[in-house]
C-alpha cells in the first residue's frame, strides 16, 4: 500500500472502525476518542497495521458477541464509506475529522 490516497483512506477507515468498535466495548468520551486515534495511527505503522486482530482480541476479552464475518464486513462498509468521504469536500463534524487527521498523520 504505497499509494498515499490508500493509506489516507485506510487511516480514515481506521478511524471510523475505531469509533465503531469503541462503542461495542463500551468506551466512551475522549476514551473512545483515543482509541479510534490509536487504530488510525496504527495505519502508517507496518508492525501494528493488523486492525482486525487487534479488534478480534479486544472483543474477546470483553465478551462482544461478533462473527469475524461481521467485523469484516464492517471494515469493508468503512472502507467504502472513507472512500466516498474522500472523494467529498462535505461531510459531519465526525467526517472532516477523520479526514483532517488521516491528512495530518499522512504529512508526518
Amino acid at each position: 500500500m504505497t499509494n498515499p490516497k490508500d493509506i489516507q483512506q485506510t487511516i480514515l477507515r481506521n478511524k471510523l472502525i475505531g469509533r465503531w468498535a469503541a462503542e461495542k466495548l463500551g468506551i466512551i468520551g475522549r476514551d473512545a476518542d483515543i482509541y479510534a486515534d490509536a487504530l488510525a495511527r496504527d495505519a502508517v505503522d507496518p508492525e501494528r497495521s493488523d486492525v482486525f486482530s487487534k479488534i478480534r482480541r479486544e472483543f474477546d476479552a470483553a465478551g462482544v458477541a461478533m462473527s469475524d464475518e461481521q467485523i469484516r464486513r464492517v471494515m469493508t462498509d468503512f472502507m467504502l464509506k472513507a472512500g466516498n468521504l474522500m472523494l467529498t469536500k462535505q461531510g459531519d463534524n465526525l467526517d472532516a475529522a477523520a479526514v483532517a487527521l488521516a491528512r495530518n498523520l499522512m504529512s508526518r
